[in-house]
């Protein structure tokens, strides 16, 4: 799976891995050996997602050895995965029910570093992404079986320029955004290149066990057959998110050629999509605000920043793609579960813990309603993400409801919320990154929403889109924001 080639992928040095080794639990922290119980929403896509931090030169440590900082990277990874010792284990899968479970047998995660002669500030903008990015992973080869994988891998180059990157790909059935983070920050902190171990650092201690989320399990059980919130016997309602997936892949089955929306679905793929981001500044986003609703006469409407761009790319993205007026379009948004569940969900917890909200009209109808009205249906959406919700969503995914291999659909659009964990603050090495870049993800489609590290008000939006309709999306979506 890979972006349609728009930088010159010749015009870099190569990158030259000098070591690699698999790191292991501390032997005197080791945990016996066990089998993790995977969530529905764990197993969605095991696959392991990438994200690159960029660290330009700096006087501190611009006389450290490569192999020092190797060595410290190393020991801290050792000491976080004695905590997060999941994260050393290897996917498993149960021959009884066909279903991906978590073995925790130390098989330990992987460390590579390299070298590279180019120069950071030859990669331009940062934020924009190029396939040379990926040179800058470590990719163990994988040949379908989970079990041979490691669930976290890692790399760390030093260019020419005397500026690291640091790779870190880990598997999502593992964590999902939030867990990554708090794993990736005590990571940080235990590795105390030029600074101090933190012991002090805010991070809850882990809990592994994927307890309510559980389907078929007593305990998970329990939780799942509780009933609704309302207290009343009534069945609960299904997942729309669900339900208005398979209203897609109907509709794209229903047409003409099985085409939709000025797209093959039989035939539409990843290989072509073309990574973009887009800078959305604070006062963009605020004179924007002010141009849709009217300065003072916004009156008691009120709506956060995402809620707003959200809207605007739903309306600009269908727009640019062309999709006929009578077709059935869906924004899907992710949603944190962690306070929706009844309890809520342990502080630590390290699975996946979201859901997928979901918003559906025709493409006249979404053409034809304010950023107003759209904005109020996303609030709608966010706020029936409810335990039942949960419960639905869970249940729908173990008859085989999964998103992985999906896909893009020109009616539907994804998107994910990175603003509320800055990346770019996990300092590494001396300082914040310069800029931490996604790489290539198994649903590339997917729109994310990033905080950008020069502008806290601000968002970067990075969406994959066909090369053909870069442009009509471009002017859609910056219109009025310019």
């Amino acid at each position: 799976m890979a972006t349609k080639k728009h930088d010159d992928h010749e015009n870099y040095p190569t990158v030259v891995v000098t070591k690699t080794v698999t790191v292991h639990t501390k032997p005197l922290l080791h945990h016996p050996q066990q089998i993790l119980h995977l969530s529905n929403l764990d197993r969605q896509c095991p696959m392991l997602m990438y994200v690159v931090f960029f660290y330009k030169p700096c006087f501190a440590y611009q006389n450290l050895a490569l192999g020092s900082i190797f060595n410290s990277l190393k020991s801290g990874l050792e000491e976080t995965l004695s905590i997060w010792y999941p994260a050393a284990g290897r996917l498993s899968l149960n021959q009884a029910d066909g279903k991906l479970n978590l073995w925790c047998n130390n098989g330990g995660a992987v460390l590579a570093e390299a070298v590279t002669t180019a120069k950071i500030i030859q990669l331009g903008d940062l934020s924009q992404y190029k396939e040379f990015f990926e040179r800058l992973a470590y990719k163990p080869v994988f040949h379908g079986n989970f079990s041979q994988m490691p669930l976290i891998v890692a790399q760390v180059t030093r260019f020419g320029c005397g500026g690291y990157s640091i790779s870190i790909g880990a598997s999502h059935s593992l964590f999902d955004g939030p867990a990554t983070y708090d794993f990736l920050r005590a990571w940080a902190s235990n590795s105390a290149i030029l600074k101090e171990k933190r012991s002090t650092l805010q991070i809850y201690k882990p809990v592994h066990e994927r307890g309510p989320l559980l389907v078929g399990t007593q305990h998970g059980q329990q939780q799942l057959t509780k009933l609704p919130e309302s207290g009343s016997s009534a069945p609960t309602r299904g997942a729309a998110a669900i339900d208005h997936l398979h209203q897609l892949i109907k509709q794209a089955l229903a047409g003409p050629d099985m085409k939709f929306g000025g797209s093959n679905f039989s035939n539409t793929g990843n290989s072509n999509l073309v990574l973009k981001t887009f800078h959305l500044s604070g006062a963009m986003i605020e004179s924007l605000k002010i141009k849709v609703f009217g300065g003072e006469s916004r009156g008691s409407f009120s709506c956060s920043s995402f809620e707003f761009i959200a809207a605007h790319l739903w309306k600009a993205r269908t727009k640019a793609l062309g999709v006929r007026k009578g077709a059935m379009v869906c924004l899907q948004f992710a949603v944190d579960v962690r306070n929706k569940m009844v309890p809520p969900l342990p502080k630590g917890f390290s699975g996946n813990a979201f859901v997928l909200a979901s918003i559906a009209l025709t493409a006249e109808q979404l053409e034809g309603s304010s950023h107003e009205a759209t904005i109020e249906k996303i609030k709608q959406a966010k706020n029936s993400i409810t335990n039942d919700y949960v419960i639905a969503y869970n249940k729908a995914l173990d008859g085989g409801a999964a998103q992985g291999s999906l896909p893009p659909i020109n009616e539907l659009t994804l998107v994910s919320d990175w603003t509320r964990m800055p990346f770019h603050t996990i300092d590494f090495l001396h300082g914040e990154a310069a800029y931490v870049s996604p790489l290539l993800s198994p649903i590339p489609q997917v729109a994310y929403f990033m905080q950008n590290p020069n502008d806290l008000r601000g968002i970067d939006v990075r969406i994959g889109l066909p090369p053909q309709f870069l442009n009509a999306f471009s002017h859609y979506f910056l219109t009025n924001l310019q």
